[in-house]
């Protein structure tokens, strides 16, 4: 019995977990990992290239956001936000102007 489930097994894959254990499958390494392992280094050397080297100076670059106008707009966007959830303020003149209207003209 157990002979014939040996010889009539179709696939030869190994006992247990396929990538773990002592029997485990191991991918072999061809060359298209190689080079995308090669172009992902390539890349971590450009973007570490431009971190060592910025556009901007130090002193440039802590006046840029101001040149932009960003405080202001980012205020600007508070205040909006604010406007938009709490009610305006009204005056007890606003609150009254319902009884005025019988007021005429002298």
């Amino acid at each position: 019995m157990k002979l014939s489930l040996v010889l009539f097994r179709r696939n030869r894959l190994p006992n247990g977990h396929l990538f773990r254990g002592k029997d485990r499958l191991v991918k072999k390494v061809e060359p298209k990992h190689l080079k995308k392992i090669q172009d992902d280094f390539a890349i971590e050397e450009k973007n570490m290239f431009y971190l060592r080297f910025p556009y901007l100076t130090e002193a440039e670059s802590s006046g840029h956001t101001k040149a932009l106008g960003k405080p202001e707009m980012r205020k600007e966007k508070l205040l909006d936000n604010q406007r938009r959830i709490f009610k305006q303020d009204v005056t007890l003149y606003e609150r009254l102007q319902h009884l005025r209207v019988k007021e005429s003209w002298e």
